[in-house]
């Protein structure tokens, strides 16, 4: 076999097991919860199975294989914001899409899946094949993740808190550690190698850093706890203006997902809802709650460059192997290691922005993450809900500040005078 078919016959594999994982995900679900979409920003588990499918119907096997749409109709309901490609349903109207009917969607996926598997056993392995395929494969993980909490939104707001999947509590003992100190100086940002990363990880660049400090780990509950029991919620001098009105606004007095009875506090998680566990990160924080905790703590959030400094400088110990494949589906307490990576996403104090010498690609590729940069955080690291082989050190997840579906924490971080 030479090197061109060995390549194809590679992509062909991960293709297959990205996609059954998306399955495996969806085991859990009731045929009534795919159609679910509670607020704007939650999408239907049927939705994300149909627009997966549609990315690589639409980019490889139409563009570039000259074939035919399953159903004409199908680029106008998947489409999510590809506006050089055309029309398409409004994200809020995704959950009227009771029809074409479940049935019909695990079938598109099927024949996609088929002519895709034929197309890589036929076709040469160009860069640009390479590519795209790449570029859908990490597209399918983003929203493997996205399916994820989705799900959990649905359920954790159904006043039955549906079990999705009983997975095993990790008990484990929390350990006061010492921060990393990194000394001030020229760093390298960005991702510069062989593989697969997105666009707004590409122009690697030189930034300076002043020294610094930053937590071995996250916040845990316990530690949040603390916050609110010293009304955090209720001191406006700790909040951003608009983290203050939005705090005000909604009624917001806790995390996502909390529940507190007779004094304890319970929380929603994907195996049902149970006391909390104090030793576990902190989640499903927003960015202005994360902010307002550190001012609360005399610190601050890290910028996402001495994130990945710092992460870079414990690389042997940068990983918490909580991620999707683990089947917990929720963060885990763990010992004094440097856990940089999954767990839960960590805010940053960085805007979304295009780093230096950043290109956009393109045509409707070009559309994937360049035109998002404007008004959103960037978070680092993964989560519990990440596929553990599509995270990277310079991975930039990036919301709006006041999002907190996902599952955000927050590690502090301080200037060595």
């Amino acid at each position: 076999m030479d090197k061109t078919q060995e390549s194809l016959a590679g992509i062909a594999e991960k293709f297959q097991r990205i996609r059954q994982f998306t399955s495996t995900i969806c085991e859990g679900l009731q045929p009534d919860d795919y159609n679910a979409q509670p607020v704007l920003f939650v999408s239907p588990p049927k939705w994300h199975l149909a627009h997966t499918t549609w990315f690589f119907e639409e980019f490889i096997l139409v563009r570039k294989a000259g074939r035919r749409y399953f159903n004409e109709s199908y680029p106008y309901l998947f489409n999510s914001y590809y506006d050089l490609i055309g029309d398409r349903v409004t994200r809020d109207s995704r959950g009227t899409l009771t029809r074409p009917i479940l049935k019909d969607i695990l079938e598109y996926r099927s024949y996609v899946e088929n002519e895709m598997l034929e197309y890589l056993s036929k076709t040469e392995a160009d860069d640009d094949t390479r590519a795209l395929v790449e570029l859908g494969l990490n597209h399918e993980q983003q929203h493997q993740e996205l399916l994820l909490t989705d799900i959990k939104f649905i359920l954790g707001h159904n006043p039955l808190t549906p079990v999705f999947r009983k997975s095993q509590h990790l008990p484990s003992e929390k350990k006061v550690a010492p921060g990393i100190e990194v000394p001030g100086g020229v760093y390298k940002i960005g991702y510069d190698g062989e593989g697969f990363s997105f666009d707004n990880e590409s122009g690697a660049h030189s930034v300076f850093l002043h020294d610094y400090r930053i937590d071995r780990d996250t916040v845990t509950n316990a530690e949040y706890i603390r916050f609110i029991h010293d009304n955090g919620y209720e001191r406006p001098e700790l909040w951003l203006a608009d983290g203050w009105d939005w705090v005000k606004n909604h009624k917001i007095n806790a995390p996502m997902y909390w529940q507190k009875k007779d004094d304890v506090y319970f929380r929603y998680g994907l195996n049902g809802l149970s006391r909390l566990n104090l030793l576990e990160p902190v989640s499903h924080v927003s960015f202005f709650e994360a902010d307002a905790y550190a001012r609360w703590k005399g610190k601050r959030l890290p910028t996402e460059f001495e994130w990945e400094v710092a992460c870079r400088t414990q690389a042997e110990l940068s990983a918490s192997e909580n991620f999707a494949e683990n089947g917990h589906y929720e963060p885990v307490p763990h010992d004094q290691g440097a856990h940089f990576l999954g767990n839960v996403w960590e805010w940053t104090n960085s805007a979304y922005l295009p780093y230096p010498f950043y290109k956009k690609p393109e045509g409707a590729v070009g559309e994937y993450n360049g035109k998002f940069m404007i008004n959103q955080m960037v978070l680092r690291g993964g989560s519990c809900a990440t596929p553990k082989d599509h995270i990277r050190i310079t991975y930039r997840n990036f919301f709006h500040p006041e999002e907190r579906w996902q599952f955000s924490g927050i590690r502090l971080a301080e200037h060595i005078h």
